[in-house]
């Protein structure tokens, strides 16, 4: 499976060895912080070594963070996370509509079909509003934290997996932004033909 992805997307080495970890993860915080200096980099990089292990160890395809340039100043970040599952199915079809009918049984959820140029999907959208225990926010107040999910579910063609991809961001002011960098990402998706052992291009810059 091939995707293309945008600049401000910083992918996580989640398919280094354990021995390449520690160089692969130096070479990320240098690009997740061009800014920084030797002394952030190296205090950062045992951080995201352990963490791109916790993500290999989960099963993750990949894991990356958005960080996004705002003309006000700041920026606004995401989590892109891409994994899959057996569904042992043959007809993606079939299976999109299983997992449309199970998503659409929580109310919490806004499940819709997607027909994409890969084939169909579902996606599931939910709103949560966490709150912020008084000891680490800057007031010293409990705080409430509004989040969202875009997670999408693409059945491989042929079977018998499902993958899922999942955006999480807390910058709310900026959801139809990352709605609409989900909706181009989905768009570029696509799979091997096992059947006719012909793979799925080569990525090019900025692809997954």
């Amino acid at each position: 499976m091939a995707f293309v992805v945008p600049d401000g997307i910083h992918a996580l080495p989640v398919d280094a060895s354990a021995e390449e970890r520690p160089t692969a993860a130096a070479e990320f915080v240098r690009g997740l912080y061009p800014g920084g200096d030797d002394a952030l980099w190296q205090s950062a990089a045992p951080f995201y070594e352990l963490l791109t292990e916790t993500m290999a160890t989960a099963g993750l395809a990949f894991s990356a963070f958005g960080l996004f340039a705002l003309d006000t100043g700041g920026v606004a970040h995401c989590a892109f996370t891409v994994a899959a599952y057996a569904s042992d199915h043959t007809d993606p079809d079939i299976a999109a509509q299983g997992i449309l009918a199970a998503l659409s049984a929580d109310p919490m959820n806004d499940a819709r079909w997607l027909d994409l140029p890969c084939g169909p999907a579902v996606s599931r959208i939910t709103l949560r509003e966490l709150t912020l225990s008084a000891d680490i926010t800057a007031s010293g107040e409990p705080t409430k934290l509004l989040t969202g999910q875009i997670q999408v579910h693409i059945p491989f063609p042929t079977g018998p997996f499902t993958a899922v991809f999942t955006i999480d961001t807390a910058a709310m002011g900026y959801w139809g932004e990352f709605c609409d960098m989900t909706t181009a990402v989905l768009q570029t998706v696509s799979f091997a033909d096992r059947r006719s052992n012909q793979a799925p291009r080569e990525p090019e810059n900025g692809e997954a």
